[in-house]
């Protein structure tokens, strides 16, 4: 009688880096030293030319432009170093590289939005950001594990966690959850959709007892948003505190609130020249974007969403089944990604129309029969436009 083999629980042999990726990364080292000289020169010149261009443009117009050209130069610099690590096969440090590049690439985009609006360019930079996104969950180390030949023995325990609740939780102990795109996603949801039910009940009671306001921030959906990324927020910066003390978790999530809905403010109206709200002359008002009393609610938020929220979201988030994850991830994210785009383009050529500039093409026509200056009102109504705020060069 034979005995039974024990089952193997050694690692597999780590799958190489595929050819076409294996290219991407020559591609993005070429891209880099070609471009960050190039940008590197125009950096150095700018505050030459800076006395001359403030003869035409704002202050804070240059000021942009030299942050997007920054941008742009540190951008070119981790091409270069997520080349260098994919061909090296050093997935970890090229998916935290990835990381930071879709952080610098957004930031860019929203730069030269508030300079020159939107542009048919900026289609390709949102096929790049969910290239970008795709190419992160591919390398990511964590993820490729769990295709490997200890998947049937992982998928016990990850049915083990999901009836427990514990999906999702950081094993290592230094956090609540583990900080991946799949939990960051799906907080960013869950979160739009309740902000935007806290904000609508919040007008009804008390900023207007008993009249209904469209509180959407998307043109789609039952999203806001604000709050959607200000839970991001906080749940990156208040993972490693979530034994913390009410107090401490107070004052951090009121300043990540609080600066967060300043900035939020500050692009809309640069951008697009559009005021969503105003607090000037209320409490601890700074510069009518935020105030003292939206801040100590952007902490109570905070201290209610990881006591109370967070760890029953993951036992939502568990009941996606685990076949499904990910693709179903992917294509809600790639969805999310085409709503914020046609947002941004919808207000765009609502600016573009207040402003009183002619329809160019079948983008900005279709957009004006669909989406004219009645629906965006209606749809964003806390919204009032003024192009003559923003900082467009053009």
């Amino acid at each position: 009688m034979s005995e039974e083999q024990p089952v193997s629980l050694v690692e597999p042999p780590k799958k190489k880096l595929p050819l076409p990726l294996k290219i991407l990364a020559v591609i993005l080292i070429a891209i880099g030293v070609l471009f960050l000289p190039l940008i590197a020169l125009v950096v150095v010149a700018m505050p030459f030319a800076f006395e001359q261009a403030s003869e035409t443009y704002g202050t804070m117009t240059i000021v942009i432009v030299i942050v997007e050209l920054v941008l742009m130069l540190v951008t070119s610099a981790l091409y270069i170093l997520l080349g260098v690590n994919m061909l090296r096969d050093r997935r970890r440090y090229a998916r935290q590289l990835i990381e930071v590049t879709i952080t610098l690439s957004i930031a860019q985009f929203l730069c030269d939005v508030m300079l020159v609006g939107l542009s048919a360019v900026d289609i390709w930079a949102l096929v790049r950001l969910v290239a970008a996104i795709a190419l992160m969950v591919y390398i990511d180390p964590s993820l490729s594990e769990e295709r490997q030949l200890k998947r049937k023995l992982r998928d016990m325990e990850t049915r083990e966690r999901a009836e427990e609740g514990t999906l999702g939780r950081d094993e290592t102990g230094k956090g609540y959850i583990e900080l991946d795109f799949f939990n960051l996603f799906w907080i960013f949801v869950v979160a739009s959709v309740l902000g935007l039910v806290i904000e609508t009940i919040y007008h009804m009671v008390v900023v207007d007892p008993g009249v209904y306001q469209d509180r959407t921030g998307m043109l789609w959906g039952p999203f806001s948003p604000i709050y959607g990324v200000g839970a991001v927020l906080m749940t990156v910066e208040l993972n490693r505190f979530h034994k913390a003390n009410f107090i401490v978790i107070f004052l951090v999530s009121a300043v990540i609130g609080g600066a967060f809905e300043y900035l939020v403010s500050w692009f809309l109206q640069f951008a697009f020249g559009i005021v969503a709200w105003d607090y000037t002359g209320t409490f601890l008002s700074i510069g009518g974007r935020t105030n003292g009393m939206f801040m100590s609610m952007w902490g109570v938020l905070g201290c209610v969403w990881v006591k109370l929220i967070l760890p029953r979201l993951l036992k939502l988030v568990n009941m996606i089944p685990w076949k499904w994850r990910y693709s179903l991830t992917t294509v809600c994210a790639a969805l999310m990604i085409f709503d914020a785009g046609m947002t941004l383009l919808s207000l765009d050529c609502w600016y573009q129309r207040v402003a009183g500039d002619p329809i160019q093409n079948a983008v900005e026509q279709f957009m004006a029969d669909h989406y004219d200056n009645e629906f965006m009102q209606n749809h964003f109504q806390s919204m009032s436009i003024d192009p003559s705020n923003s900082t467009r060069t053009s």
